[in-house]
């Protein structure tokens, strides 16, 4: 009880040098708090970048080789041709028509197609959870007028994804959010459904209910979603038995998909996994979210290695310098009070009391220091996230929907093939404080206070009582 008053009274007696003391350990602890925050949001910002391209709960993205060079009379389209009244759609038994008053549709995909039963194969690999096998497809439409020598009348394009409709929870529709109507159901495995994205919809005029033409396919409308993400998200979605029926350029993928997605059994099994898929699927190309992120380029990557690099060696550089100022300070006040230890020690104290008198009050300034340094922390965390603008994140992409994507990439936003060079998704900032960091803040405002208490201590035990006494005289 003496210990606790005593402290008591030596604090309040020096309030001003020990306030100086903790706010010193304050600053350092909340600019570590800061920067830790920035730099879990900025993580983040990065998950919310890939879970964009692979969709929640996705952890590997496998698609099919790029499709060689079409073999000799063979043609990734169907084949239209100059002929000598203008264009003509041919078949493939060399037999032409004229395309006048005709639609063209042609589905492209860009990777070559994997077997169901290789799908199969990797649901029975050790320490995966799920896996949801689609297509992923580019249909272009070309309409030509009453006369074939004449230009098309109208040209355009649609991205379509071929989901499995009993895993909604791995692949591009996980993220999407519907804004009308209703998502597919199991039931609608071999149905003539479609969901569509809203800025599709709105583009071409379309609701719940209304039938959309895919090659001469009627599809009704059962649902239109927004994706919060993705910039260039798949147009339209239908069952993934729909578009294997689909007659697609090069090849037909019937019993087939070309993309995989995967979900591990937990975060630390996705390296061995994706290990085991490529030993199984040699010819595919098998990527992850680590391997994607080295990828992805923009303010995110610039955030990340701020936050990461300069952010660590700022804080760093502050917490070592707000314990030497604290160290500093707790020994001039020991020198400042060498009489009062002296006179301590005549009357009976040991030197081990003494120095735990110290600590004692270098450890009240320490967890002062950190409820500070915790509180300049969340308020350097709210600034960032108020001033802090949008960070995005860019994942290239090749250009035309027949090019084959580069090794390491899954292709565009939410695996559509996509047209464009490159995909930017945009996210927020969000720096969290987390109870780690926390934890760790107060760890470090409570070492700090103790290194300066030790170093005084170090002084006390060498102090006389006789050297401290004449000092009165």
């Amino acid at each position: 009880m003496f210990f606790v008053t005593y402290l008591r009274r030596e604090l309040r007696r020096r309030m001003r040098q020990a306030i100086f003391i903790a706010l010193g350990l304050a600053v350092g602890v909340g600019l570590v708090v800061t920067v830790a925050a920035a730099s879990a949001g900025v993580k983040k910002a990065q998950s919310g970048v890939l879970s964009s391209l692979y969709g929640v709960g996705t952890n590997v993205t496998v698609t099919g080789a790029p499709p060689g060079p079409p073999a000799s009379g063979q043609t990734r389209q169907k084949p239209l041709r100059l002929g000598p009244n203008g264009m003509e759609i041919c078949t493939s038994n060399g037999t032409c028509t004229s395309a006048a008053g005709k639609t063209v549709d042609n589905a492209i995909s860009q990777y070559s197609g994997i077997s169901e039963s290789k799908v199969a194969e990797v649901a029975r690999l050790h320490d995966v959870a799920a896996v949801a096998g689609g297509i992923t497809l580019t249909v272009s439409t070309v309409t030509f007028g009453s006369s074939a020598s004449g230009p098309p009348l109208s040209s355009s394009s649609l991205t379509l994804d071929g989901v499995n409709t009993g895993r909604l929870s791995l692949g591009p529709l996980s993220t999407a959010s519907l804004t009308s109507g209703h998502s597919f159901t199991a039931a609608d495995a071999d149905s003539g459904v479609a969901v569509v994205d809203s800025g599709y919809a709105t583009s071409s005029s379309l609701r719940v209910g209304s039938v959309l033409t895919i090659d001469q396919v009627n599809f009704a409308v059962i649902g239109i979603v927004r994706q919060a993400q993705a910039s260039s998200p798949p147009d339209v979605y239908i069952p993934l038995a729909r578009a294997q029926a689909m007659p697609v350029f090069p090849s037909s993928l019937a019993h087939e998909v070309n993309t995989i997605y995967v979900s591990a059994a937990s975060s630390a099994d996705i390296s061995a996994v994706t290990t085991a898929i490529e030993r199984l699927l040699p010819a595919s190309t098998v990527t992850s979210q680590a391997s994607l992120a080295s990828e992805v380029t923009g303010s995110v990557t610039s955030a990340a290695k701020l936050a990461n690099d300069l952010g660590k060696w700022l804080a760093v550089l502050v917490l070592i310098a707000a314990f030497a100022v604290a160290s500093l300070l707790t020994m001039a006040a020991v020198a400042r009070r060498v009489t009062e230890f002296g006179t301590l020690k005549a009357i009976g104290w040991r030197t081990r009391r003494i120095v735990a008198q110290v600590l004692g009050e270098s450890l009240v300034m320490g967890i002062a220091g950190a409820a500070v340094g915790v509180g300049l922390g969340f308020a350097g965390a709210a600034i960032i996230a108020r001033v802090a603008p949008e960070l995005s994140g860019v994942v290239s992409g090749n250009t035309g929907p027949a090019a084959s994507q580069p090794a390491g990439g899954p292709g565009p936003v939410n695996g559509g093939p996509g047209g464009s060079g490159s995909h930017t998704v945009s996210v927020p900032l969000h720096p969290s404080v987390t109870v780690g960091v926390i934890v760790l803040a107060v760890l470090l405002a409570v070492a700090g206070g103790l290194l300066a208490g030790s170093f005084a201590s170090w002084r006390i035990a060498r102090l006389r009582p006789a050297d401290a006494l004449s000092r009165v005289a």
